[in-house]
């Protein structure tokens, strides 16, 4: 799932190499993934009215939901 996200973060964003992902689980099969991206390039991941970020969690969700788990995606500034 990490992999997934920092694929898409990395084709979005000015600065790819700028990209970390942190994981954290928690009880009940859910995981919570923070990503982090340059200063600059924190509009492009959340795009206008948040659709990017929208798409890109719920394109998470679809992959978790094949090892049934729950994915948390956020977003860190």
């Amino acid at each position: 799932m990490e992999e997934f996200i920092e694929y898409i973060a990395k084709k979005i964003v000015d600065h790819p190499e700028s990209v970390s992902i942190e994981i954290r689980t928690s009880s009940e099969n859910k995981t919570i993934i923070s990503l982090r991206v340059h200063q600059d390039d924190v509009g492009k991941v959340i795009g206008k009215k948040g659709k990017t970020a929208e798409a890109m969690r719920t394109l998470l969700s679809a992959v978790a939901s094949k090892d049934h788990q729950r994915a948390i995606l956020e977003i860190v500034d």
